[in-house]
């Protein structure tokens, strides 16, 4: 598959307490550094997302009294899976994995900032409807093919190939640079949302191209 300038890759979460040793460390979370750098020069738009919350976020179980992490709970945007508290703004679990070097990226997005409402999604928060902006960046860059690699694959990985794909912006999820949680199946129950939605699932080795001027 030829990667193009109008391609961009949208690296998730790659940040110290998805990683081992981490808060809400995922499996093997800092083994999609080594393919993400391996693709990273085919590339000539990145994008980095980072996970940034407040330190008493309505999705962590500490702010929920007599609520444990992995129980869900009915916010009011919907059901919320409750988390260890993670990625806190400003700690040193909200930083980027110091493995990770990426400084051709050309936007860093935040989300989850606000303490009300969760975004496992890069383009929107968890009600689906407020936008995170990158849409309108991408839109405007003339941006209109999205690879997405790193964690976790079927949280925030994969809502953001949802939304992409809902938005009318082809999805490609790069399957060996990305881990995943497995929470009550959700890899299964995500890989039958991705093929009903028209997510195509790609592995590193399938990618060609070299980066061009942005």
């Amino acid at each position: 598959m030829e990667i193009t300038s109008q391609d961009v890759l949208l690296v998730i979460d790659v940040q110290n307490d998805f990683c081992p040793g981490g808060q809400l460390a995922v499996a093997g979370g800092d083994s999609v550094i080594e393919p993400i750098h391996k693709i990273a020069s085919k590339f000539a738009h990145i994008v980095l997302t980072q996970d940034w919350h407040s330190a008493s976020h309505a999705s962590f179980a500490s702010s929920h009294p007599g609520k444990h992490p992995f129980e869900q709970i009915e916010l009011s945007y919907g059901p919320q899976t409750l988390w260890p508290d993670h990625c806190i703004q400003g700690t040193n679990g909200a930083e980027f994995h110091s493995g990770l070097q990426l400084p051709q990226a050309e936007l860093i997005l935040r989300k989850g900032f606000r303490p009300q409402i969760d975004s496992y999604s890069a383009f929107f928060e968890n009600d689906h409807v407020t936008p995170t902006g990158l849409a309108g960046y991408l839109k405007e860059r003339n941006l209109s093919r999205v690879f997405l690699a790193g964690l976790a694959y079927d949280y925030c990985v994969a809502y953001s190939a949802l939304d992409a794909c809902r938005l009318g912006l082809p999805a490609f999820v790069i399957r060996d640079a990305c881990r995943a949680i497995d929470l009550d199946d959700s890899v299964a129950k995500i890989e039958a949302q991705f093929a009903q939605a028209g997510v195509t699932l790609v592995d590193t080795a399938r990618l060609s191209g070299s980066a061009g001027p942005p």
